[in-house]
């Protein structure tokens, strides 16, 4: 593990983008937002930003191809956390949850029944609004994951 991860950022629907900054900002660990062209994101200081084109999956290619072991992804693509756990990332959603072993099979599981639903002409509800608690939820879940690495460092 490095010393210091990145925080690397699927910004195109990411809804936490100034808590993930601001959290990074008290541990000094850089961030890097990828986002397509469609998206405009303005760099600060600790932050990169990396645009990439419209396709459907330039931003998780990007990121599958360019996370490193120990690095901290922020989305919400259930495919996306399997192939950053893979390589050693720690994945989160922008609701707190950390993707792990004991999770991720049944969050593709679920993802791909209600697909298949959905193609079958069945409706699903979409996600809930993000609420303040959320937000809180990522923060406190964001901040003891840098904490806890920090300690082991």
């Amino acid at each position: 593990m490095s010393e210091k991860p990145t925080i690397v950022v699927d910004a195109d629907a990411c809804p936490v983008k100034s808590e993930i900054v601001e959290v990074a900002r008290n541990f000094a660990v850089p961030v890097l937002m990828v986002a397509s062209h469609d998206h405009r994101l303005q760099e600060e200081p600790g932050v990169s930003i990396m645009q990439v084109d419209r396709s459907d999956q330039s931003v998780d290619l990007y990121i599958a191809n360019h996370v490193l072991r120990g690095d901290i992804v922020v989305t919400q693509d259930f495919g996306l956390a399997t192939i950053v756990l893979s390589k050693g990332a720690i994945a989160l959603s922008p609701r707190g949850q950390q993707y792990d072993d004991s999770n991720i099979d049944y969050l593709m599981e679920r993802r791909h029944e209600l697909a298949k639903k959905r193609r079958g002409g069945g409706r699903t509800k979409g996600p809930k609004a993000m609420s303040g608690e959320d937000r809180e939820r990522f923060q406190q879940k964001l901040t003891k994951v840098l904490q806890t690495r920090q300690e082991n460092a």
